[in-house]
């Protein structure tokens, strides 16, 4: 499977880590971070290509045909399983071919045949046994685990005591869109990567090269706050027109056009409540944006806030609608 080519702020951040290899100062750990679909996959995979490249190009780059090269072109692709409930795509990685590479996600459950939703402590004592084998091709051996935020609190203790004993030429990425989940014990014992958002014109030029028409583009890059990935998904998918219905159903409800609980209803039916709410926090973001008058944006604090709870509570076993009607709560009659 040949990789994508980088987005200039992925190819950045991979020059940079490079760089840091070359001069030795990369350490054994690092906690890649970053917004989702910012790229964070990506970047390791290239890196991971280049580090474990048995002949690398003058520049550095991966030759692309040595043993390494190939095996790590063999591997098999992944796709995105399904959608869980706080609306996250869980997308297991696919085989890897590579002896020295060890990609650490969401496993399929054998008696279900979906992913699981965690990384469990049998996965992270697997990958502190192979990290304390000898490399296979004599080279490098890279681990990239995404997203490390889906360990189970049980496994950190099993990680930390991979952290706790490095070796030299064994790179464990830990890939994270939410550090501040993960214990102070993981994050104190990791460098630190991150993913920025680019510049406007940059992520515009990107957007456009996906094919997307410039209208559009800026449209959906405005609506994400700058965020291309993100505003790339939606134009990909159907993910812009949701947010337009989403303003639409938070204008009808301040003006009590419709109740709370039948629009959460609705939100939750196809099973994409989680996006709903992801767009409804956005929204009072946008709204709040400039405004000087304090009783308003507390308002619209309150609406953010609210939007952000009710996702998390979907991940517990509280009624979806309920969560999500408690949420539009406060968009209703402009209270």
């Amino acid at each position: 499977m040949n990789l994508p080519p980088l987005a200039p702020w992925q190819q950045r951040a991979c020059a940079q880590a490079a760089d840091a290899i070359a001069a030795g100062h990369f350490g054994h750990a690092t906690l890649i971070v970053g917004p989702p679909l910012i790229g964070k996959r990506a970047m390791a995979e290239h890196l991971a290509r280049r580090v474990l490249c048995l002949s690398p190009r003058a520049d550095g780059e991966a030759c692309g045909v040595c043993k390494s090269c190939t095996l790590f072109a063999a591997r098999s692709q992944y796709e995105p399983v399904e959608t869980r409930p706080d609306g996250s795509l869980s997308h297991p990685w696919g085989h890897s071919a590579h002896p020295d590479l060890q990609l650490l996600g969401y496993e399929v459950n054998q008696k279900t045949g979906k992913p699981r939703g965690e990384i469990v402590i049998e996965q992270i004592r697997s990958l502190s046994e192979s990290m304390g084998l000898t490399a296979q091709l004599g080279g490098a051996q890279v681990v990239i685990v995404d997203p490390v935020d889906a360990i189970n609190w049980n496994a950190f203790n099993a990680l930390l005591k991979t952290l706790e004993e490095p070796q030299p030429g064994r790179y464990l990425w830990l890939l994270s869109s939410n550090p501040a989940r993960l214990p102070a014990t993981i994050r104190s014992r990791c460098q630190r990567l991150e993913l920025r958002l680019p510049p406007r014109a940059e992520a515009l030029d990107w957007l456009r090269g996906r094919g997307h028409a410039p209208a559009l583009a800026e449209e959906a890059l405005d609506a994400a706050r700058g965020h291309p990935g993100l505003a790339d998904a939606w134009l990909q998918g159907d993910g812009l027109e949701l947010r337009r219905s989403v303003a639409q159903d938070a204008q009808a409800l301040q003006g009590a056009q419709g109740t709370p609980i039948e629009v959460a209803q609705r939100w939750v039916a196809d099973g994409r409540a989680a996006e709903r709410l992801q767009h409804l926090a956005e929204l009072a973001l946008h709204e709040a944006a400039g405004l000087t008058d304090a009783a308003a944006t507390r308002r619209l604090a309150a609406r953010f806030d609210a939007a952000n709870r009710a996702r998390e509570l979907l991940r517990s076993t509280v009624r979806a609608d309920l969560a999500v009607a408690e949420s539009l709560m406060t968009w209703y009659r402009n209270q």
